[in-house]
This record gives structure tokens, sequence and C-alpha cells, in this order.
């Protein structure tokens, strides 16, 4: 059935409440049938609330349109926004009349949801399964044709990097702007890496992610923004690494690449360039750890990576920040846009509202990175 659910992802409570972002509440729903699509800017997340409508429509398939919670929906960001003509030319009129008809009505009465016994479920279930394997190539028309209509390209499963990358991060949501900013910093200084975005989580597409995947990459660091206590890996890490040891096994792949997974950003904790860059340094390692945490000092279970220090430009004193301090920002290098990304004009400002109370902090101000105008604002 058509339908799609816009979340801000959130962490589901634990130990302790937190409203903060996330992937713990989508990937506790990800067995229940519905195609996730993620979004990592807030120009994504209004262009794919429109393709992912557009993609249920032609599937049939409930979609689950997710961004990280607070990190993106609290993000104050320039963006192209839809014309409402545009909207109107992309939605498959046909296939919204075609839903409207299906619809429950005591002129045509139907049975639905009935009670299914041992001897014809399982084989109901299954039945089910071309109408999943189709919904990459809706998602895939999906995205082709909102970039005929807005010039703004996008696909299920995107590299960005040296074409013949040796050392690839996989992730999705906010995470992958910083991602990209670091590459570009890396590449500058002649080092193959890149960054393997997944946007269409489910149905996880194993062919597609492979194709996207440079055959000269050997080593891998798969990023998860959840933690499932007692698992052997997170969520995307066991898709991933079982997609690169099908392949192997089946000789589409002559070398397995070395595949390690880690947690980060849980509860939005900040995720800066000296995150990523610790990442491409454990992948460097002869023996990487092949599970490891980023972003936080981990002297309990010893598994977190120890961080490089980025120096950062001071504010010029004539432009204090007027409200908070913005010396959390994360310190960034120049970004090379993205081919697919539709991205706010240099120098714009930004802006990440965060629910908590600080201290306005003692020392200077200071603004990193090449935008001007970026900032961190907290509330």
């Amino acid at each position: 059935m058509p339908f799609v659910l816009h979340v801000a992802a959130r962490t589901v409570a634990t130990h302790a409440l937190s409203i903060f972002g996330d992937h713990s509440d989508v990937m506790a729903v990800r067995q229940t049938g519905c195609a996730m699509l993620c979004a990592s800017s807030v120009q994504e997340a209004q262009d794919f609330a429109l393709i992912s409508h557009i993609a249920t429509l032609q599937s049939r398939v409930p979609f689950i349109h997710f961004f990280d919670g607070f990190r993106t929906s609290h993000e104050i960001n320039k963006i192209a926004p839809l014309a409402d003509d545009t909207i109107r030319a992309l939605l498959p009129q046909d296939k919204i009349a075609e839903h409207r008809q299906r619809a429950l009505n005591p002129e045509h009465p139907v049975i639905r949801g009935t009670s299914a016994n041992p001897d014809t479920y399982f084989q109901s279930r299954e039945a089910t399964n071309p109408w999943y394997d189709a919904v990459y190539d809706h998602v895939e028309k999906a995205m082709d044709d909102f970039a005929a209509a807005t010039g703004r390209q996008y696909k299920p499963f995107e590299f960005y990097g040296h074409p013949q990358a040796e050392r690839v991060i996989v992730i999705m949501g906010s995470a992958i702007g910083t991602c990209e900013e670091v590459v570009d910093e890396l590449l500058s200084r002649g080092e193959k890496v890149g960054v393997l975005k997944v946007r269409l989580y489910r149905p996880f597409s194993a062919a597609h992610l492979l194709a996207a995947l440079p055959e000269s990459a050997r080593a891998v660091a798969v990023l998860d923004r959840t933690k499932e206590p007692g698992a052997l890996a997170e969520p995307l890490y066991l898709d991933v690494m079982t997609a690169l040891a099908e392949a192997f096994n089946r000789g589409e792949r002559e070398t397995l690449p070395r595949t390690i997974g880690g947690r980060y950003g849980l509860s939005s904790k900040e995720f800066g360039p000296e995150c990523v860059l610790a990442i491409f340094s454990e992948l460097q390692a002869a023996q990487p750890k092949p599970r490891f945490t980023v972003g936080i000092y981990d002297d309990v279970t010893n598994l977190s990576l120890p961080l490089a220090k980025i120096p950062c430009r001071q504010r010029p004193s004539s432009r204090p920040c007027s409200t908070a301090s913005a010396a959390t920002a994360a310190c960034q290098p120049p970004k090379t846009t993205s081919k697919s990304s539709a991205t706010r004009p240099h120098g714009s400002p930004r802006a990440i509202l965060s629910m908590t109370r600080r201290k306005r902090a003692a020392s200077p101000s200071r603004i990193c990175g090449s935008a001007k105008n970026r900032f961190v604002h907290r509330i």
C-alpha cells in the first residue's frame, strides 16, 4: 500500500532518556517491510520527501523517509525550494487515481486483513518478493525523473572520491557532508580515499552497492549511528559485509576488502573532521580494530579511536557571535560539491539548533573552514 512516513530519527531511550539524533529508532523498524530512504541534508530532506512519494505510488510499497534528528531536522540552511507545478508534474496522477480506486467502499466490498493458517501463510509472505525486488528500479527512476525536472541528480548508492580509492568509508545520514569535506582535503594531498553514500537502505541492493564501490578498495570502514548490544555488529555493517563476502564467494570480486565496523554520533554526539581522519588513519593500520567507536574516549572497553587535532581560525573581533559562542563548531576544510548534492551557496549562513542549555564560552569565538558564516547556534 502506498504510504510515506517522514521521520526525524532520534535516540531510543536506554539507560537514560535522550531526545537527540541517531538511527536507533529507524533501525528498530527495519524488518517491518517498509522501504527506507535516508536524506543527509536539508535540501535532500525536501527532495527525498517528493521522491519517496513518487516511489511509493509506483511500487505500492510503504516508505520510511528519514533524516538525522536535530542535526538535519533543526538545521537552518538555504535550499532550492520545489515549485508546486514541479511537484504536480512529477507525481504520477494515474497511480494516485488507482490508489483511490482501491480504497474501501461499501459499494464494492472486499475482505482484507484476514487470518491465515500454516498451510498458506509462508507462501503468501514469499509472494511479496517481486514487489520488493522492483523497489530499487522505481526509486532510481524517480530520482532520474526528479533530476530531469530540477537538475539535482541523486542515486540510491553513490561514491564520492578518488576513482581508484583504496580506503573507503560507507555511511548514511548527515555525516556524509563531513566525510566529503575530509575526502576533498585528503585528495588534495594525493591520497586515494572516498566515501560511499547509502541513501536507499531498504530494500538493500547488494548488486548496486558493489557497483558503486571501486574495485580498487582494499580497506572499508562501515559506520553505523546506532548500537545493538549483544549483536556481532551493527545493521549497515552486516549488510555491507554480507554483500562483499557473497560477491567474493561467487567469484565476482577478486579480493575481499578488509572491512571494519564502527559506531558514531549516538544521541547527536559530534562527528567532526577529526573523526573522519581517525577512521582513514585506522584503515591504514596493519591490524585495524574490527569494531570501534569514534568521537568519544572509551577507557572501559578501549574501542575508541584516537582523534587528530585540527586547528581553527580565529573569528575576526569585528564580527563577534551575537548569541552563543561558535567555539563548538566543527572545523572543516573547504568542500567540493558532490555532483548529486544540491547545496547552499558558498559562504551562506548555516545553523544547527540544539535544545541544550550551555554557558557562554569564555574563549574567543572561532570560525572554521571556508564558509565565513557557518556557525553552531545552541539554545
